[in-house]
């Protein structure tokens, strides 16, 4: 229900044209990441990569510009208002997206990812207030609802995508595309929605704030824990991600089929959040995230067994019912862990969700590129990952609720 309250701001945008802007502003995140991926090989051989685990940097650096501008971007949306952040947020991409489209070292497309990463940033986590703003309650959630929608159809469509294009073009085009995406997204949020956090609302940019409430969130068990526990399960997803071109176009020789494969096991993500909204009310956050870790750290070690006794090469067929069934364990935990964090930091909701997800995707990005460097012609090291990871998740969540 939208509130009334006179400080309030009201809707201006038609219902479906608002969902419609948020849902591509958040995407870019999602389609810069998996839209990249078939296009790996190519970028590396051109560019002068000295080892085909160095493609992999071009997906995990996007996580680091990722990580640093969600601590950045929440307290400055909170002071200057909604709109002139995501302006630099798009400013700040478009830069990123020029420098990777031009190109001509390895090297010089990294900075472009990088600057990529801390741009989108800015339109995902502030697009999120602004629905904040103006919604709350059910039609909030209705609202977040249709966004999460498009955003879990992003990655099983990006990858073809990014197929499609290198049939027509090469990999410079994929560039141009998010170009032409950011440019779209800029205007038609430029010149259709109106700022959405009034004068009245805004609290004086303070360093020290930040650094509050990055000390609140190491000092707190739960939310500490909960960030740590984030970043455990999110840093072996990365390293599928950083690793599953390699695996499934080099090793099991899929070639243009790799984008259908991923997809499948998107689609399994997707139908682990949908199964998620149902249980969570009747089972709670805690349980549900707890049954999927226990899962997660009793699949992952037998599957590693199975593996290595194949030498690293299990069928093609019974690696993907694996990944189905940790991709959907992993969809479980994705939203409930970062809800369990910010459960102690309501009375500091907006720059504690900066610090949580700053140090989540970077504690990610760090233990996500570890696994993906590891790759060497086998699942071994992606399978290890998931075990390790999900393990020591398992035993970090016991030590936060004890």
């Amino acid at each position: 229900m939208l509130n009334t309250a006179q400080s309030q701001p009201k809707p201006a945008l038609p219902f479906g044209e608002f969902v419609a802007l948020m849902a591509l502003t958040i995407s870019l995140v999602a389609l810069s990441t998996d839209a990249m991926l078939p296009a790996l090989p190519e970028i590396g051989r051109e560019l002068g990569a000295r080892r085909a685990n160095d493609n992999q940097l071009i997906v995990s650096l996007l996580f680091l510009g990722l990580a640093v501008g969600q601590v950045i971007y929440g307290p400055l949306s909170d002071s200057f208002g909604r709109k002139r952040p995501i302006y630099a947020g798009f400013a700040i991409f478009i830069v990123g997206s020029l420098i990777a489209l031009l190109a001509t070292s390895f090297p010089m497309i990294l900075i472009g990812r990088v600057l990529q990463g801390l741009g989108a940033a800015g339109s995902r986590i502030v697009a999120i207030a602004l629905v904040r703003d103006l919604y709350e309650g059910r039609t909030m959630a209705r609202v977040m609802s249709f966004v999460m929608t498009v955003f879990i159809l992003v990655p099983i469509l990006a990858p073809a995508l990014g197929q499609a294009i290198l049939l027509l073009a090469n990999w410079r085009a994929i560039f141009g595309l998010f170009l032409v995406l950011a440019f779209i997204a800029l205007g038609w949020f430029a010149l259709r929605q109106p700022e959405t956090l009034l004068p009245e609302q805004r609290r004086p940019f303070s360093l020290g704030r930040v650094m509050g409430a990055i000390r609140e969130v190491l000092a707190n068990r739960t939310a500490f824990g909960y960030t740590i526990t984030s970043g455990l399960v999110f840093g072996a997803f990365l390293g599928y991600l950083s690793s599953s071109q390699q695996i499934f176009q080099v090793q099991y020789g899929l070639g243009n089929l790799f984008p259908l494969y991923f997809a499948i096991l998107a689609i399994s993500l997707g139908c682990a959040s949908l199964v998620n909204g149902r249980l969570v009310m009747r089972y709670g956050m805690r349980s549900l995230a707890r049954v999927a870790l226990l899962a997660l750290g009793g699949l992952s070690p037998l599957f590693y067994l199975l593996a290595a006794l194949m030498a690293g090469q299990p069928p093609l067929w019974l690696l993907m019912a694996y990944l189905m069934l940790t991709f959907f364990g992993i969809g479980i935990l994705f939203g409930n862990l970062n809800a369990l964090a910010m459960e102690p930091l309501g009375h500091i909701a907006g720059v504690g969700a900066a610090v949580v997800g700053f140090l989540s995707t970077l504690i990610s990005m760090v233990l996500g590129t570890l696994v993906g460097q590891s790759y060497n012609g086998t699942v071994l090291p992606l399978v290890g990952g998931f075990a390790l990871y999900s393990l020591a998740s398992l035993a970090m969540m016991g030590w936060t609720e004890r």
